[in-house]
């Protein structure tokens, strides 16, 4: 058998190319080097010496994160990912040969992404660059939040009680490698008779292009209603906001008229006080726009299908939400690409 060469990993990233690799329609649609400026903060620290291999391209870097929350992949998985698939290694820019960076590369660049608060920054990069493609929010906003497991924590009933008073178990810190794997930041919830451990994703998703506008990151048993004020985006082109019953409260209403904003959430019965078929016929024409913003959850929950969930791989909330700001970004990257492939 002949050793694969050079051209041979051509000829099958070109067949690979010609049957419509994602990655390559990714590639061509983002601008991936207008992240380079950002990107290049985690560099700012002066080495202590010159010794040593050089540190890998933070666009390269940043492009393995991307991979990663595509495919829903740990750190460990995706250097192996790398080294096998020729469409990742094209990603990246990389060759036969080429160094890969290892799992805990991964990990420490994600790390230093983490602390320096740029996903943040990266994400409103990106909206803005939305924007001046010619993808503005439009046509209204949808708002909503869904629930991302966390790894589930084994406490005692001792343990728990000082956790929800906001304390950390000094049990914990008795034992670093029990501590460092526990979470004291995520909550438990309770939805459709489940019960949940983890954090929500708030998003405010426009009605005409399904892009994440704004987004906020909460423990799991923050409700719904509470994130109202950080996902409101006065730049869409519309005032209206759509909404499911969770979010119907007199405080919105008010908030959203003040505001500017048109109150098209959904309207809820009580007991003694039922719907009207007005409302509920109101409600089944709303429904129709509010369920685009499931797309979102539902494609990143694909991201995560070698997991079958949307399951956190991290620990405490300001990893849970540089992981999650990330996961929106992400769909919005795939999305712009996919939109202007079509």
């Amino acid at each position: 058998m002949s050793q694969a060469g050079f051209f041979d990993f051509e000829d099958r990233l070109a067949q690979l190319n010609a049957h419509g690799n994602p990655l390559h329609t990714l590639d061509q649609a983002v601008d991936f080097e207008a992240f380079r400026p950002t990107l290049e903060q985690v560099r700012e620290k002066p080495r202590k010496s010159n010794a040593g291999r050089k540190p890998f391209d933070v666009v390269m870097m940043f492009k393995t994160l991307v991979l990663r929350t595509l495919y829903g992949l740990g750190d460990g998985q995706l250097e192996y990912q790398i080294r096998d698939r020729v469409s990742f290694m094209a990603f990246l820019g990389l060759e036969p040969g080429d160094d890969v960076p290892d799992e805990k590369t991964v990990w420490l660049f994600r790390e230093q992404l983490t602390e320096l608060g740029l996903i943040e920054v990266l994400f409103d990069q990106f909206e803005a660059d939305l924007a001046a493609s010619g993808f503005a929010a439009s046509q209204g906003s949808i708002v909503d939040a869904n629930i991302v497991e966390a790894p589930r924590q084994r406490n005692t009933r001792e343990e728990n009680a000082q956790i929800k008073q906001g304390e950390r178990p000094e049990s914990f810190d008795a034992n670093p490698h029990k501590g460092r794997q526990k979470d004291t930041d995520a909550r438990w919830t309770k939805k459709r008779g489940q019960n949940h451990f983890g954090y929500k994703n708030h998003v405010n998703t426009d009605v005409k292009h399904k892009f994440v506008r704004k987004y906020h990151v909460s423990d799991a048993a923050m409700h719904d209603s509470q994130a109202m004020d950080q996902l409101l985006d006065e730049d869409n082109t519309k005032g209206d906001v759509y909404g499911d019953s969770a979010y119907r409260s007199q405080a919105i209403s008010d908030t959203l008229e003040e505001q500017g904003y048109r109150d098209r959430i959904h309207r809820k019965g009580y007991r003694n006080n039922p719907l009207t078929e007005r409302e509920k016929q109101r409600n089944k024409r709303q429904s129709k726009v509010r369920a685009r913003v499931e797309h979102v959850f539902g494609r990143q929950a694909q991201f995560a299908c070698h997991l079958g969930s949307t399951f956190l791989r991290c620990i405490g909330f300001i990893r849970a939400k540089a992981e999650l700001g990330l996961r929106n970004l992400v769909y919005n990257l795939d999305r712009y690409a996919r939109l202007v492939s079509d």
